[in-house]
């Protein structure tokens, strides 16, 4: 198992605009990923009137096509962009949040739960930050009887 690496909410921003879905797929948030992606298929399919869709790619049906959607409908799959962008950024957000939680309570190489009293993983012979080091120098220096004033 990987490190699971600290996730960039403006990059999940950037691919959920291009298509809704998009910015949950690079957070691996797969069910929230889905339900973007068929929230927009199933809006398009249901809103779009069929001239809308053009039949060959050219300039000049493009624009067609661009002209013929309704008001309503553009502002619909625009919502839906725009709230799955909002909601990848929050997912991102939250995604760091918890990383930065479990770090130090689990190995960054594995993932799984450390003694705390090693500064290496059980599981995988990783050694642990040299956090860990210092906080247990600090412990020793407490421990030796001092003269200083």
């Amino acid at each position: 198992m990987s490190t699971r690496k600290q996730a960039r909410p403006l990059l999940a921003v950037l691919l959920a605009f291009l298509y809704p879905g998009l910015g949950h797929v690079y957070l691996r948030e797969w069910l929230r990923a889905l339900v973007w992606f068929f929230l927009n298929v199933t809006s398009f399919a249901l809103l779009m009137p069929e001239n809308a869709v053009p039949e060959t790619i050219g300039m000049d049906s493009l624009l067609r096509a661009a002209e013929s959607v309704p008001p309503e409908a553009a502002l619909a799959l625009a919502s839906i962009t725009v709230f799955s962008m909002i909601d990848a950024y929050w997912m991102a957000k939250r995604q760091n949040t918890e990383t930065a939680v479990q770090e130090g309570t689990t190995c960054p190489n594995c993932g799984r739960d450390v003694d705390a009293d090693l500064d290496f993983c059980h599981w995988c012979t990783e050694r642990l930050a040299p956090e860990a080091e210092t906080e247990g120098e600090s412990e020793s220096e407490s421990e030796d009887p001092g003269t200083g004033a």
